[in-house]
């Protein structure tokens, strides 16, 4: 095994380009299911009455290094009334490599990467000494009880140290599988796997769904890159666009059952056929039912759908509109500054020629802690998608926040009188319109030119609880305030790879940060606005990946209000609380968990570094022979200046699951403990 994990970086590597063709056929079948099944995204839509299903495709399969799948499917068919659907994510367990460091992107870790020793033992089995090269059969065994681990057995080929079969079992998020796998056996072959078995279980709340998939894979072109992955250089060029030449392309997917019969790679056993003549008789007395009991069957199929599973309508083959489950608890979220808050959104897309786009999420939410009711539609055209180039347009009402005036008297009082709980400081509501036009002007480098629109409106002038500090804000508001202000943006990363889908250019990753820089000046009297103020905003950011499920990421920015003149509002793009986050991490890296995001009103500069560290074994690595839910532990650290909080230190530490995230974090404030918090948010299929 030594000898195996030594080379493993090297085979992981070894083959930089093939072509394939690739046959799957997957027999499914449904033990128990409820309503609730519904709620699984991608999910196969099952019959009622009907346990067993049968489905096949034959795809052209192209890869190229580093990890690059393009699979175009020629032709798909089945016993279902929609063909597309999915169990846990099958399409990548066909894309295993079995010597990288991960088997399944972020999910499992390799039993063959370097260091894996400190996760598996190694126990040799057996010794075929009749076979040309000898092989040796290796148990793998965990040495923790985790998600992120496999066990089962290998057999090695002496000499060349490379696998020539294995069976791999273990669970990720809702499916237990076992998977065996049987590589070539000669030339460049060897490398790669020639079949997969993939056996599988999902279960959900009282569902259990069993899939057992075949995959055989016939090779026609393979390149091997003949080097150490060290000696590999470089690319300087990055359009890969020549290793993504495949599509999902609708039209040239041939459903007929017919066809499949000269496209398999595998005849069809006995009671598969049987499946296929149930179904084609079944479809037969369907035919015959009248149309409108079908409208009707079909009408309340929609509703139900959602109200509890997420729904696609397809006005045509170039518009859609997804609805997320309108009954949905695992929208419910909770943090110490928010509260409790549920999460409602809505996206439609229309498509048009050369790959023009039109999107517009509608996104609503409600915060149960704060009573307060927040909503915001983005939306945007896709009018020159080789350049990134789109026109975009988000309305909404933004964070409750006070005014300039507020803050310069705040600053007044003492220490001692100094405290959110007596001060109701939510004297604005906020609805805001931007306006924005983003292109690309080389690779990496965005511009973004537009103008933003704020009316505050005053809540109620007579939320002070104490009056002995009432005469620090006693000044003359006004009932409404507006503000128009340009803006121009600049966001840059340096080496950014890409490809090119027909018309659009897709952004893929980066090695090097990405470093944003946002101006915006409110100039006063012009449409109505009020006050005068400059705002200038410097952000870098990046998520650096390393071998074995390991992440770092890190955050660094500022930012500063000059040139105020009467009343202006403190309201920084980089430095605010979200009340409409998409998961667990859209903000969980660049936000301050515990701090009042009444602080983030109250300086008109700031300074901030956010940094987290994730792994999957790191404070309770011996709690997992007893607990496997945990997936992943977090490390998180943050530090703000700001006036009255130099400094603010925040640290938490958290952990994630296939069901739910969570986290604690404690505070500091001139380097002394200030207080404890937590958050929590559901991640099922996110």
């Amino acid at each position: 095994m030594h000898h195996v994990m030594s080379r493993a970086s090297w085979y992981s590597h070894i083959v930089g380009e093939y072509r394939a063709d690739l046959y799957v056929r997957g027999h499914l079948k449904v033990y128990r299911r409820n309503p609730l099944l519904r709620v699984v995204p991608s999910m196969f839509r099952f019959e009622k009455g009907v346990k067993d299903y049968i489905i096949e495709s034959k795809n052209q399969m192209h890869y190229s290094a580093p990890d690059i799948y393009d699979v175009k499917v020629q032709a798909l068919t089945g016993t279902f009334r929609r063909n597309n659907g999915e169990i846990g994510n099958i399409m990548e367990f066909f894309n295993i490599n079995i010597y990288s460091t991960d088997l399944l992107p972020d999910k499992l870790i390799s039993p063959f990467s370097e260091n894996s020793h400190k996760y598996y033992y190694y126990l040799l089995d057996s010794i075929y000494w009749n076979r040309t090269p000898v092989e040796y059969k290796v148990m793998i065994v965990p040495r923790y009880k985790s998600n992120q681990l496999v066990n089962g057995y290998v057999t090695v080929r002496n000499e060349s140290w490379t696998v020539a079969e294995g069976y791999l079992a273990g669970k990720v998020d809702q499916v237990d599988f076992n998977v065996k796998v049987k590589m070539g056996a000669e030339g460049s072959e060897m490398y790669l796997p020639q079949r997969l078995d993939i056996n599988m279980i999902f279960r959900f709340v009282g569902n259990k769904i069993g899939a057992n998939y075949v995959a055989v894979y016939d090779y026609n072109d393979i390149k091997l890159s003949g080097s150490l992955p060290e000696t590999i250089p470089q690319k300087r060029d990055y359009d890969l666009t020549e290793h993504y030449s495949f599509s999902m392309d609708g039209d040239t997917v041939n459903t007929s059952l017919a066809n499949m019969d000269s496209l398999r790679a595998i005849p069809l056993q006995d009671k598969e056929k049987q499946l296929y003549e149930r179904y084609m008789s079944k479809s037969e007395k369907k035919d015959s039912i009248p149309l409108t009991k079908k409208k009707n069957v079909v009408f309340w199929g929609e509703v139900g759908d959602m109200l509890i599973s997420n729904y696609t309508f397809r006005l045509n083959d170039l518009t859609s509109l997804k609805c997320y489950p309108l009954l949905n608890p695992l929208q419910i979220r909770y943090s110490h500054s928010n509260g409790f808050s549920y999460i409602q959104r809505f996206k439609y897309n229309q498509y048009f020629a050369k790959d023009r786009s039109l999107y517009i999420s509608p996104r609503i939410g409600y915060n149960i802690t704060h009573k307060e009711f927040y909503w915001r539609c983005n939306a945007d055209f896709t009018y020159y998608p080789e350049k990134l180039g789109r026109i975009v347009l988000n309305v909404g009402n933004g964070n409750r926040i006070y005014s300039s005036e507020v803050v310069d008297r705040l600053g007044e009082l003492p220490d001692s009188l100094m405290n959110f709980d007596k001060l109701k400081l939510d004297y604005f509501k906020d609805l805001y319109a931007q306006l924005y036009n983003e292109i690309e002007i080389s690779n990496g480098l965005l511009l973004t030119l537009g103008v933003s629109y704020h009316r505050r409106t005053l809540v109620d002038k007579t939320n002070i609880y104490n009056p002995d500090i009432q005469k620090y804000l006693s000044g003359k508001l006004r009932d409404t305030y507006s503000s128009f202000a340009p803006h121009i943006g600049l966001e840059w990363t340096p080496g950014q790879y890409y490809y090119m889908k027909g018309h659009r250019k897709v952004n893929l990753y980066s090695n090097y940060p990405t470093v944003s820089l946002d101006w915006e000046r409110g100039i006063k009297g012009l449409l109505g606005s009020t006050g005068k103020y400059e705002r200038i905003e410097l952000d870098l950011h990046q998520k650096i990946r390393f071998g074995g499920i390991r992440f770092f990421s890190y955050r660094i920015g500022g930012g500063v209000f000059t040139e105020q003149e009467d009343m202006y509002f403190v309201d920084f793009d980089n430095l605010r609380r979200n009340n409409l986050p998409d998961d667990w991490n859209d903000d969980i890296g660049g936000a301050f968990q515990i701090l009042d995001s009444r602080w983030y009103n109250w300086s008109n500069k700031y300074f901030r570094v956010h940094m987290s560290y994730e792994v999957p074994f790191l404070l309770f690595r011996e709690l997992r022979k007893y607990v496997n839910l945990i997936e992943s532990e977090r490390l998180y650290g943050g530090v703000l200046f700001m006036p009255r909080l130099v400094p603010y230190v925040e640290i938490g530490y958290g952990i994630g699951t296939h069901i739910f995230d969570c986290g604690a974090f404690a505070s500091f404030v001139k380097g002394r403990f200030d207080s404890i918090g937590f958050k929590f948010a559901f991640e099922l299929f996110h």
